[in-house]
């Protein structure tokens, strides 16, 4: 039985916080298990004057970290899934999917009004293009702005009043303990949530059979067939930072409630599908829902 595990993550608060919560998660499921951190810092968390779209995309966050993996360095990678793009580095493997935290975007305003209530023309920061066009849909008349950081900066950049308005996970903010932060929690029919948003991937190497029979513990089975269901329609899609893309699923009782969108680089033909399928019954059969799903939007 594996004893000691290296567990790599990047060096944000938020990064920090959900992958101290996961191993602590991890001690109460197995007493006696060692666990250190290697904290990477990734291409994505340097290169900040830009948009990810114009760099390369999600999986900026995530290249070093899986370095470390294959290189032996690391045992276990936390992740926020939604930076883990649909093909993994050859070699690797997710081996657990916790429970999710809340899926939802949060809205974020300097004088605490709600979207309908904000002033013609306000500033709202996001780099998200997915948020940015469903925005569109609901306040056309909003001026979007590039933001990237982390949470702090951007809660800072809207305190100094270089925006309005910002748009982050409520996810983050609930690891961090900025929940009350929140000024208008925004609904999957208001802004479809990003593939896997609030779900953690634990990334380790394949076949690693050991560090696989230690996460197993912590997988929701739920989550997992969520997510992997989303992660199908963004497969399907050849889904990207430079494609606006969203997915969610939710379980009604024994069936999956699966919703996708998908538009193109600058905005436009946004489509929006969604599928009521029988709960699957193993992440192959819940990736297939999000398969057939994203080739409907790509057919539409």
């Amino acid at each position: 039985m594996t004893t000691q595990l290296t567990v790599a993550t990047r060096k944000s608060a938020l990064a920090l916080a959900q992958t101290r919560a996961f191993m602590q998660r991890l001690r109460d499921a197995h007493p006696g298990l060692e666990l250190e951190e290697l904290h990477i810092v990734t291409t994505g968390d340097r290169v900040q004057d830009r948009a990810l779209s114009e760099i390369g995309g999600k999986g900026l966050f995530i290249k070093e970290i899986e370095e470390a993996l294959l290189d032996g360095r690391a045992d276990v990678a936390v992740h926020s899934i939604k930076d883990v793009p649909a093909e993994l580095a050859p070699g690797l493997a997710l081996g657990c999917i916790p429970s999710r935290e809340d899926a939802r975007d949060v809205l974020i305003t300097r004088d605490n009004k709600p979207l309908s209530e904000l002033a013609q023309g306000a500033r709202l920061g996001t780099s998200s293009l997915r948020r940015r066009v469903q925005l569109a849909l609901l306040r056309p008349d909003l001026e979007v702005l590039p933001m990237r950081g982390n949470v702090d900066t951007r809660l800072r950049k809207l305190s100094e009043g270089q925006v309005d308005a910002i748009i982050l996970a409520q996810a983050g903010l609930v690891r961090l303990s900025l929940a009350d932060r929140g000024t208008q929690l925004l609904e999957p029919e208001q802004c479809l949530p990003a593939v896997g948003q609030g779900a953690l991937g634990i990334e380790i190497r394949d076949g690693d059979a050991a560090t696989l029979s230690i996460l197993q513990k912590l997988e929701d089975v739920e989550t997992a067939r969520r997510v992997r269901a989303e992660r199908g329609v963004m497969r399907a899609v050849d889904g990207s930072c430079q494609m606006p893309v969203a997915a969610y699923a939710l379980r009604e009782g024994e069936v999956m409630f699966l919703r996708g969108l998908l538009a193109e680089p600058d905005g436009t033909r946004l489509r929006t599908q969604e599928v009521r399928a029988p709960w699957p019954k193993s992440a192959e059969d819940a990736e297939r829902i999000g398969l057939e799903l994203g080739a409907l939007l790509k057919q539409a």
